[in-house]
């Protein structure tokens, strides 16, 4: 089992945040002489300085599980597949099953939408996303209110108890910000509500693109000395190594955000993580394993978190790995007891990787028994190869940590290093000052050096300067971080997500693949957003 504080509050932490962020339980006692026996409430919860790490647990938590088993945070009693709700499985979804890199084989109209690029503002797995974002903000929003200097004044929390809470509450406001990077990238101009809007008493004003945009970087610069310094943190918490990817990463995509390109600000974060101690793992393979928490942790700098035990979902990793096993594939090779049948790629991934004679890109994680590389029929698992990327094994071999084998170990590395070095290339490309392409061209070698397995002065699979191009890096991107809840914005940044130029099966909802509508690049709001505040405005063309 994983030694994680946070996750091993994790139970404690969604059953006792879970209520106090949405309203507190009653005491029932008439003894009106005595403090009831049992008052869970925001302000007894929080003039505990013990409990501020358990709230921040649920914070972290929120962006893996759904809630208590059975008893999701929201979507509850609307019948809905609780893992499908889920926040990583939910962005997951946007992000790769409607691009060149997966399709969903389950006959349901919302993900067959998806995998056609053909949704509209009634599609319930946008909406599944957009909510669990919001409540994602809405957690922090209160976490954040009730940590403040004042509230900690009040409560007589002082000394290093306060000095924690403040570093607990920088954390929360680096969850925020990553929350509302994902609503900036897929839904654009949305809600804005702040620790500072008083909780029910107005309709959240939505905001601009822009402006959320300057709001998350003032966010991420406001926070860094607040955090703990890069790489330094345990596992799995943010620190200034987070703050500074996230903000490598908005401004990497700056010029769809705002209309104004920021590779210069983008190179200049990557080269603060760059500066640190950070370093590739020695195997690309270990990222994705049940002890990636060991084995890769120098290059992860920041993971959604999960374990077989502690933290029980059908969505996270849980998901991406049972889902991509089906047809002559076999659980047990995967750490797990089934398969569900659902996820595999198309085409274009594996085309990706070229066939050299004596060469082998370890990245091409493909298979192919049984499996069709077309896609003929969407929702028959054979057609189109199945990834193997994903696993609940341990770099050993060893099986993830539940014994039944459903729940996994493996984390998800939201942001890491080889994607730093693949962001600073192309920031470099693209006119960025403050690096080299010189640099560039050792950061994209050292990334190929790791697939070929390159040791002792062997070149397998290197590129030269001349063959260093932007068209080069987004194949790059897809052979390096296919399935990692990338594509879509990568896509959309280069101008080919849209694009008739560039095409996958079904795109468009045809076979063979057609441009669509620029409308798409962003997602629409729920309509039922749009019905409860009416205040705010739906993405153009929906």
């Amino acid at each position: 089992m994983k030694s994680h504080p946070l996750l091993r509050r994790a139970g404690l932490a969604v059953a006792v945040a879970a209520s106090l962020l949405t309203g507190g339980l009653a005491s029932c006692t008439k003894d009106l002489d005595r403090l009831p026996f049992y008052d869970l409430n925001t302000e007894s919860v929080y003039r505990d300085p013990a409990n501020h790490v358990r709230v921040l647990a649920k914070l972290y938590a929120g962006f893996n599980l759904s809630g208590d088993p059975g008893q999701p945070d929201v979507f509850a009693g609307q019948g809905k597949d609780e893992g499908e709700t889920s926040y990583l499985r939910a962005y997951w979804y946007l992000q790769e099953l409607v691009t060149d890199e997966a399709v969903v084989a389950w006959n349901s109209v919302p993900l067959q939408e998806l995998n056609r690029t053909t949704w509209s503002s009634s599609n319930d797995l946008i909406n599944n996303s957009y909510t669990r974002i919001f409540y994602e903000i809405t957690l922090c929003n209160e976490f954040i209110r009730e940590t403040s200097d004042d509230k900690l004044s009040t409560r007589g929390i002082t000394g290093t108890d306060a000095d924690n809470a403040r570093t607990y509450r920088a954390e929360a406001r680096f969850l925020r910000a990553l929350a509302y990077y994902h609503a900036l990238d897929l839904y654009g101009n949305v809600p804005f509500v702040t620790e500072a809007d008083e909780p029910g008493k107005t309709l959240p004003k939505q905001t601009t693109r822009a402006a959320l945009f300057g709001y998350i970087e003032s966010e991420l610069k406001g926070i860094e000395a607040a955090l703990r310094p890069a790489h330094s943190a345990p596992y799995g918490r943010a620190d200034q190594g987070a703050a500074w990817a996230l903000l490598a990463k908005l401004y990497l995509n700056a010029e769809v955000y705002t209309g104004t390109a920021r590779y210069t600000d983008c190179i200049t974060y990557c080269n603060k993580i760059t500066a640190t101690n950070y370093a590739l793992a020695p195997e690309y393979r270990l990222l994705f394993l049940a002890d990636n928490n060991v084995t890769a942790a120098s290059e992860i700098i920041f993971p959604i978190t999960s374990d077989g035990r502690a933290t029980q979902s059908y969505g996270g990793t849980t998901y991406l790995i049972h889902a991509a096993i089906g047809g002559r594939m076999l659980g047990s090779g995967f750490g797990v007891n089934s398969g569900w049948a659902g996820n595999r790629t198309r085409r274009n991934l594996p085309l990706l990787f070229p066939t050299v004679p004596g060469q082998f890109d370890t990245r091409a994680m493909f298979f192919t028994n049984g499996q069709n590389l077309e896609i003929a029929d969407l929702t028959l698992f054979t057609d189109g190869y199945g990834v193997t990327k994903w696993r609940n094994k341990t770099s050993t071999g060893a099986d993830g940590s539940d014994p039944g084998g459903t729940f996994v170990d493996t984390d998800f590395p939201l942001l890491r290093l080889g994607d730093v070095y693949l962001m600073y290339a192309e920031a470099v490309l693209r006119g960025g000052t403050g690096g080299s392409q010189t640099q560039a061209l050792t950061y994209v070698n050292a990334l190929r050096d790791r697939a070929y397995g390159n040791t002792g002065g062997t070149t397998a699979g290197r590129i030269t300067a001349a063959e260093l191009t932007t068209d080069f890096l987004l194949e790059e991107r897809g052979r390096e971080l296919y399935w990692e809840a990338t594509r879509r914005t990568d896509l959309v940044r280069f101008g080919k997500f849209t694009s008739g130029s560039y095409l996958w099966p079904w795109k468009g909802g045809v076979a063979n693949g057609q441009g669509i509508d620029a409308k798409f690049n962003l997602f629409p709001l729920p309509s039922a957003d749009l019905v409860a505040n009416p205040t705010l405005a739906q993405n153009p063309g929906y």
